[in-house]
């Protein structure tokens, strides 16, 4: 029989149906929560006992699942990769302010979609947008940071809270001599920028998205335009800021003006620059950390928001890629 953990805590909630919905189908919630944490957590109807080795860890789950509890009695959707980065959050302050993060970013409407964040830290990004002058959103492709960005820029120009909305990114594949490349200005830089047109067009038809840019209201242009220039009452986004150099990183951040909002966006692995150059964004990571008026926010692999073909596919491959076993 195995040995029971030192200390135990039961938390008893008063809607069953809600509270199969947090252990999740099968308990699954609470395996997951166990193999995180090293808490043991079982259920028998609306109870949970939780045991573990120290009352610190104990109470910190607990905390995790009140608090998670209250967002699906409050009717705000939690998903079973919340859980993680929720035990995170309280695990490095106790007080952190998830009803808030769950709550008030729980969707954007755009005018041809809703938009939902789909895990916690989407939410927390969204909350971060909203609140700061400067969100730095560093993680892997596929977590949501650009589009998310791009439907709160959306949301604020639409709310006339800015006057213009500037996109831009490094056209790095170029050396950003785009001069040598065929065509006028537009067609030039129109590869480099296409992504940025996507998820505009995602939101908003194509007759308003072209009468905006005529009319210089929404701007998509390469990072190197934006030199000399102070941007006021603008929402700014620069997409794959880990291609930029410090130097271009610098340039970009003292170029946000009164009135005006920035998100960075960009994956730390994926650097394209020339061997041996630094990151800018790396570098502001290091420097800017601390800073008042401005927020960091991490993504991970669990925040990738994938088709399901997709994720088994990604599975196939990796399974193929794997070394047989020796006999």
């Amino acid at each position: 029989m195995p040995r029971q953990s030192g200390f135990a805590r039961k938390l008893e909630f008063d809607d069953p149906e809600l509270a199969r919905d947090l252990f999740g189908p099968h308990n699954a919630n609470l395996a997951f929560v166990s193999e995180k944490t090293g808490v043991h957590a079982n259920s028998r109807g609306a109870v949970l006992t939780l045991r573990g080795e120290t009352v610190e860890l104990i109470d910190q789950v607990a905390e995790a699942m009140v608090r998670l509890y209250g967002m699906l009695k409050k009717g705000v959707p939690v998903y079973p990769r919340d859980i993680e980065p929720v035990l995170g959050r309280i695990s490095r302050d106790p007080d952190a302010p998830l009803a808030k993060v769950f709550e008030e970013d729980a969707f954007l409407v755009a005018p041809k979609k809703t938009i939902t964040p789909r895990t916690f830290v989407q939410r927390e990004y969204l909350g971060a947008i909203r609140s700061s002058d400067l969100t730095f959103g560093i993680g892997p492709a596929g977590t949501g940071k650009t589009y998310l960005a791009v439907a709160a820029a959306v949301g604020d120009l639409l709310a006339r809270r800015v006057k213009r909305l500037i996109l831009t990114r490094p056209a790095v594949e170029a050396g950003e001599k785009l001069g040598f490349l065929p065509g006028d200005l537009a067609e030039k830089v129109n590869p480099y920028l296409r992504p940025l047109y996507d998820a505009l067009h995602d939101m908003l038809d194509y007759q308003r998205v072209a009468a905006m840019l005529a009319e210089g209201v929404i701007e998509v242009a390469p990072l190197a335009f934006m030199r000399g220039r102070t941007l006021n009452d603008a929402f700014i986004i620069l997409d794959e800021a880990q291609n930029t150099t410090p130097e271009q990183m610098k340039m970009f951040l003292t170029r946000i003006g009164f009135g005006s909002k920035a998100v960075v966006t960009g994956d730390v692995t994926q650097v394209d620059l020339p061997r041996g150059a630094p990151s800018g964004l790396i570098e502001a990571r290091r420097v800017l950390a601390g800073v008042q008026g401005l927020t960091f926010v991490t993504f991970t692999e669990e925040d990738v928001i994938r088709h399901p073909l997709v994720g088994r596919i990604v599975q196939a491959y990796e399974r193929h890629t794997q070394p047989p076993e020796e006999a």
